[in-house]
């Protein structure tokens, strides 16, 4: 009778114990899951600097958090620190475009099928009544710009989110060999056998989410930039670096590079406005159909509903970076679970 009374308050301490640590460490998890996968990311980067630097774990940890916080930190803080500036600028030569009222439709608007003549009667109907046009605009504008303004909010909290994560990232760099057998011991002692063919779905997968959705942004926030400075859009920085943003979301950047094209169209510059239309839907938009399912493959096929699932469903749960953790945390349960549910023979084969 006392031998199990002793187990049972030995269990309601570990258990109290357990709880505590969560209690304490629950408004950092996302900062360390999110410092996790960074890390893991570029551990090949940090362990040739460590060569590079003669074996100096401390030194090469400390480059590798600066180097975060130059390439990842600074830029989305200077641009949540210069966004309202940009978004103030950029709805005033909206406003200066509309100052001498909307110019009537192209001729092509009412060929357009189905919905052309519908589209055209609007637009001759704003452009001949200078208070329809103005409560147009209004009802589009405000909602606009209380977005981008919330957008720049959500810049801010996430500047402070990578912040954190960075100077975590720290000590998982400088003691992550250490953390890696730990982490494999535990797996071994979970998962037995098939903790080897764990670990690796688990790598694999981390890097080709990763790898697969930042590279694709860069990508495609890169040659949006190129194609709005070709075409003279205004603010070609802020509209290619929220590109990069929104090619993390499923048909994200079509939002932007669509919008450049129907400002083009109401400045008359149909030439401009067809190779916009073109750009962005051959080399904008086709890169996404490109690299992202050649980098994600090279981890884990990934289906698309969960990349797309994994980024809203990640905003809302863990705010910015949410848009990287998520796809993360459900390609690896999804690789688990494919792993898990492979036939014996199958699991041995693999």
């Amino acid at each position: 009778m006392e031998t199990r009374v002793e187990k049972m308050a030995q269990v309601a301490a570990i258990v109290t114990l357990v709880v505590g640590c969560l209690l304490v460490l629950q408004p950092f998890v996302t900062a360390l899951l999110c410092a996790a996968i960074v890390c893991f990311s570029t551990w090949p980067v940090y362990l040739q600097l460590e060569q590079r630097l003669g074996g100096r774990r401390t030194l090469a940890a400390l480059l590798m958090t600066l180097l975060l916080i130059l390439v990842v930190v600074l830029p989305l803080a200077l641009l949540a620190l210069t966004l309202a500036d940009n978004v103030t600028a950029l709805f005033g030569q909206v406003r200066e475009l509309f100052a001498d009222g909307l110019p009537k439709p192209p001729d092509w608007v009412a060929s357009l099928p189905l919905v052309g003549e519908g589209v055209d009667g609007w637009w001759r109907e704003l452009a001949t009544s200078e208070e329809k046009l103005g409560e147009a605009l209004k009802r589009v504008a405000q909602p606009m710009q209380q977005g981008l303004l919330n957008a720049g909010l959500i810049l801010g909290e996430g500047v402070l989110q990578l912040s954190l994560t960075t100077f975590i990232a720290f000590f998982f760099y400088r003691d992550g060999a250490a953390l890696m057998e730990s982490a494999k011991s535990a797996t071994h002692h979970v998962a037995g056998v098939l903790a080897p063919g764990l670990l690796q779905t688990v790598g694999g997968t981390i890097q080709g989410v990763v790898y697969g959705i930042v590279g694709t942004a860069i990508a495609q926030g890169l040659v949006a930039f190129i194609g709005f400075l070709i075409a003279g859009v205004p603010g070609a920085a802020l509209l290619g670096f929220l590109t990069f943003l929104l090619s993390m979301v499923p048909v994200g950047p079509p939002l932007i590079w669509g919008g450049a094209v129907i400002w083009l169209a109401f400045k008359s510059s149909t030439g401009w406005a067809i190779f916009m239309a073109i750009w962005g839907f051959l080399v904008i938009s086709g890169i996404d159909n490109i690299i992202k399912p050649l980098l994600i493959s090279r981890g884990s096929s990934l289906p698309f509903v969960l990349v797309m699932l994994g980024v809203f469903g990640g905003v809302f749960a863990f705010g910015f970076v949410g848009i990287f953790l998520g796809p993360t945390l459900l390609a690896v349960g999804y690789s688990l679970v494919r792993m898990w549910t492979l036939p014996a023979a199958d699991k041995t084969a693999a």
